[in-house]
């Protein structure tokens, strides 16, 4: 006996033998079933005579017939469609053996494990070993290579009459012995297929032997497989033999092979139009997010604002409002788009389509102008409107200034026209006289003092001018009034000093002491003003140091006080000493200091209203020092918080960095850890929520410096921008390299080999490969770097660029290493669905494919325009080209 365990070492061998180990039990009973044997011997009968009708012959006895190995390996060459060796026609037993052996050693070199079949059983014609021969040349030539969504030769064809009969009442395929006993599966078998042959509604379960009947002769008839079982043997059976049902099933399978490719096609095509549809759908809503993104970004709602507001402070105000969550676009929505944009492309990419050009205006690049333009008129704006305040606030100071120096001007010449005009000097007496020359002189140095006060409302009024004050006219006029009236005063003082002085001649004699007090009492009134002047004097300060100046400033005035309160007192003596030699002396006075219109009440009732200022300005110069060191702390909490802020984005960017290059376990531990990262850095957006509002009360405390940190809100921005945008593309490129593995069938093995690569040789960690830096990737890989470095260059860097991406790289290694449908597939799978013509109708698409996908067709292909067509005719072809060509459909 010859033992064929050896052939389980052949090449070929494993994926037969798996199958062959489990399917072969028909060995493990000494005996066969009888009713099983005969269903086995008729069956196996029909369906050697099937194959050797070819060949022009036949058998009868299936033990017999194989016995000198003639028919056994004459059967094996119509099967295979190979040649045997040369057979033996002597009629010893030597020579029937080594025939048999030559047909069993070609068995086993197809990896078909043979149990315990040797030639001397066949030759000897023992039934239960020819009968396991022929079963086991069933499994390998007929059922083996039947399979449905990778499942074994059983399980593939049990699936298959599943899916075929699924629509059929009383039909329920389990197995292949009981599920068939009633002939039902039989008939909606060739239902399915051929419905114009069985009328099966007229079919009752009950009658189990003119079903089974009518399905063999109707098999027999119009499908040429011959009856390998009798009705009366499977009914009167309580178990059919399952090898016998398989094998009449699979001449079933092989007679619908056609239908098969069919539907193998129709899926293929299904695949391809739902690829088709789910990139078109991706277009337009990209198209339609870029749309809205675009529009907004071109939105001039600000300039608008800036016509319709006068106000600058509401100016200020909508510029916290912009920078705040209020603010279009929102930097999700623009980096959701650069998402939308290069997933698009990876897919198509992997599905052999062309690339997608947006519309003019929606590129992402595009957008990012946009938003950088936007980004800087932003900024420009916030700084105009700062400066536009501080211009108003300098503008508002001098024009407050010249009013009040206008103001207290105008009160002193009140009266002075009439008080020079006057010619009282004309009745009076000598000693009048000199008082009035006296009064004159006081007046004079009254008016020389009131120079300086001149020339500073000229000079106000001036710089109101340069500095494009909007009621600059009515400055101007105020000051032209003044000058004017100060020439004619000057004018008028002069006349009357020569007048007084044509008279002093004859007047004689004059107390020394009223002018005495009028020419003390005249600088110090003037002081007194002046101080009272700066005691009410407005101050605009932006720091601690400028208001500490005035507070000193304003302490040093103080230390003044004891020495101004001593020369009123010695004024007030002057006019008391007056009195007193008035009344020792006898002498009427008047009433009235003759030299000077300032009297001591005067003097005392200005000095009390300067000493009520100076501690009202105390308080005020306090509140500023209070409101100074506020904005200090409102720097410090800024600064503590944006310093805080800044190096957590720079110290999550390098981890980023580091992230994006170290990447361990699979693609999606990776992806599942980075968006872990990013749901981690998204919980931090509360502090850059507290930072804006930090910053939005230093905006309104009107701060335009920080010594305490380097950070400005606009960078902090950006960073953050930078920040969430770097995270999404990195989380995008795993996504894509998990669709690029997904489609092209990469292991997770080459894909780490891969990174590993690329990594090892981007030194300078920008995610891109130089020149030489991916020619010596490639030969690190394996690939024959030189001769291979051009051609490869030119696919993975198109614009010429000098550097190659990772998305880039994997791209054309999935392309080198896995197969892909193309444009040729397609057609072929579309000339199966049109029974070999070179056109194809809307029935037979709406018959073959889902209706959607059938319908999506039939809108996009053309008429046929071919000399063979029919009216309605649709050209597959142009279409199948168009998919993956530059055409948009």
């Amino acid at each position: 006996m010859v033992d064929y365990h050896a052939a389980n070492n052949q090449p070929g061998a494993g994926g037969a033998q798996t199958y062959m180990e489990q399917e072969n039990d028909w060995d493990r009973d000494l005996l066969l079933d009888p009713a099983w044997e005969k269903q086995q011997r008729k069956t196996f009968t029909a369906w050697c005579n099937s194959h050797l009708r070819k060949a022009g012959t036949q058998i009868e006895n299936i033990e017999e017939d194989f016995r000198d190995g003639l028919k056994l390996m004459l059967l094996l060459e119509v099967i295979s469609g190979e040649r045997l060796p040369k057979p033996e026609r002597g009629k010893m037993r030597v020579h029937k053996i080594n025939n048999v052996n030559k047909a069993l050693d070609f068995i086993a070199s197809k990896g078909v494990k043979l149990v315990s079949i040797g030639a001397e059983e066949i030759v000897d014609g023992n039934a239960k070993m020819t009968l396991g021969m022929i079963w086991t040349i069933i499994l390998r030539f007929a059922i083996q290579d039947i399979s449905v969504e990778e499942t074994s030769a059983k399980e593939g064809l049990l699936l298959w009459c599943q899916r075929k009969t699924a629509p059929y009442k009383n039909v329920n395929v389990q197995n292949f012995h009981m599920s068939w006993k009633d002939g039902l599966a039989f008939n909606a078998l060739i239902h399915r297929h051929r419905p114009d042959l069985i009328d099966y509604d007229s079919l009752r379960k009950e009658d189990a032997v003119t079903n089974l009947n009518n399905a063999f002769e109707v098999a027999e008839k119009h499908l040429d497989i011959p009856k390998m079982l009798d009705a009366e043997d499977i009914v009167n059976t309580a178990r059919p033999d399952e090898k016998a049902i398989m094998t009449y099933v699979s001449s079933f399978y092989h007679a619908f092979s056609g239908a098969q490719k069919a539907e193998t096609a129709a899926n293929r095509i299904c695949k391809v139009l739902a690829v088709n549809q789910e990139n078109e759908q991706m277009m337009e809503d990209y198209e339609t997010l870029a749309s809205d993104v675009s529009v907004r970004l071109r939105s001039d709602g600000r300039a608008r604002l800036r016509r319709a507001l006068p106000s600058v402070w509401l100016m200020l105000w909508f510029r916290s409002c912009w920078s705040g969550s209020g603010r279009p676009p929102s930097v999700q929505e623009k980096c959701q788009l650069e998402i939308s944009f290069n997933t698009l492309q990876t897919k198509l990419r992997l599905s052999n389509r062309p690339a997608f050009m947006p519309s003019e205006g929606r590129m992402v690049s595009d957008i990012n102008g946009a938003w950088h333009t936007l980004e800087g008129a932003e900024k420009g704006y916030e700084e105009w409107i700062l400066n536009e305040i501080r211009r108003l606030e300098r503008l508002e100071h001098l024009a407050e200034k010249f009013r009040q120096k206008a103001a207290i001007h105008e009160s002193w010449t009140d009266g002075k026209e009439a008080m020079l005009t006057q010619r009282d000097y004309e009745t009076s007496t000598l000693s009048e006289v000199k008082a009035l020359l006296r009064k004159h002189e006081a007046f004079e140095s009254d008016l020389a003092a009131h120079q300086d006060r001149v020339e500073q409302i000229a000079a106000i009024a001036q710089e109101l001018n340069e500095l494009d004050y909007y009621d600059s006219a009515r400055v101007n006029d105020r000051c032209a009034k003044i000058c004017e009236q100060w020439d004619s005063l000057g004018t008028l003082t002069h006349k009357r000093k020569d007048s007084l002085e044509r008279t002093e001649k004859q007047l004689e004699s004059i107390d020394e002491l009223y002018l005495e007090y009028a020419k003390r009492a005249a600088p110090f009134n003037n002081w007194m003003e002046g101080a009272m002047e700066d005691l009410q004097d407005m101050f605009i300060v932006h720091n601690i140091e400028e208001i500490q100046g005035l507070i000193s400033a304003h302490e040093q005035f103080k230390s003044t006080l004891a020495e101004a309160n001593k020369e009123r007192e010695a004024i007030q003596n002057i006019q008391a000493e007056v009195q007193k030699i008035a009344q020792s002396n006898g002498i009427k006075l008047s009433g009235a200091n003759p030299y000077t219109t300032i009297t001591p009440q005067s003097i005392d009732g200005k000095w009390e209203k300067a000493m009520e200022m100076v501690p009202q300005r105390d308080h005020a110069l306090q509140d500023e020092l209070n409101k100074q060191n506020s904005n200090d702390t409102l720097r410090k909490t800024f600064a503590t918080q944006a310093n805080a802020v800044g190096q957590y984005i720079q110290d999550k960017m390098e981890e980023i960095g580091r992230i994006s290059i170290e990447m361990n376990g699979t693609l999606e531990d990776q992806l599942t850890n980075l968006k872990d990262y990013q749901d981690s850095i998204m919980s931090y957006a509360p502090e850059i929520n507290k930072l804006e509002v930090c910053h939005q009360s230093i905006q309104e405390a009107l701060i335009f410096d920080n010594q305490y940190t380097s950070y400005t809100m606009e960078h902090l921005r950006v960073g953050w921008e930078q920040l969430l945008t770097t995270i999404a593309r990195t989380i995008n490129e795993v996504e894509n390299q998990i669709l690029t593995r997904d489609a092209k069938g990469i292991s997770q093995e080459q894909l780490y080999e891969y990174r590993t690569s690329f990594n090892h040789f981007d030194k300078d960690h920008s995610g891109a490969l130089m020149a030489e830096e991916f020619k010596a990737c490639l030969i690190s890989l394996g690939y024959d770097g030189e001769a291979q470095f051009n051609r490869i260059m030119a696919v993975v860097d198109p614009n010429g660029s000098g550097a190659v991406t990772f998305q880039a790289f994997i791209d054309y290694m999935s392309r080198e290493t896995t197969d892909t449908d193309t444009a040729d597939q397609v057609i072929a799978s579309f000339k199966i669905l049109a029974a070999d013509k070179n056109y194809i109708l809307a029935d037979e698409l709406r018959r073959e494919l889902p209706p959607d996908q059938a319908e999506y067709c039939i809108a996009r292909m053309a008429p046929y325009a071919g000399p063979d067509g029919v009216p309605g005719a649709l050209d597959y072809m142009s279409f199948s080209t168009a998919l993956y060509g530059e055409s948009d459909l």
